[in-house]
């Protein structure tokens, strides 16, 4: 296993680094990892899926209030005609 020492000069940069280690319960070394992993486009900052692959982002998708008009819009073709049925 190779070993690389990191000088952080820079208070806030290891303030922000510390503080997403805790927020992830992560130790600070494997954050440290994480964020040179996907600056690098490997591991955890990789995308799995090849860009298009995921029909959300080729269509896009709706807020909230999008669906919920969108629901509303087509509530009509959820009642059932019971003359259309006799």
């Amino acid at each position: 296993m190779t070993q690389i020492t990191i000088r952080i000069s820079d208070p806030e940069m290891e303030e922000a680094l510390r503080r997403r280690a805790k927020e992830a319960n992560k130790s600070l070394n494997k954050v440290v990892l994480e964020l040179i992993q996907a600056g690098a486009g490997l591991g955890v900052g990789k995308k799995k899926t090849p860009r298009g692959a995921s029909l959300a982002e080729f269509a896009g998708g709706w807020t909230d209030q999008e669906a919920r008009e969108f629901d509303e819009a087509i509530q009509i073709f959820e009642e059932i005609d019971e003359e259309m049925w006799k």
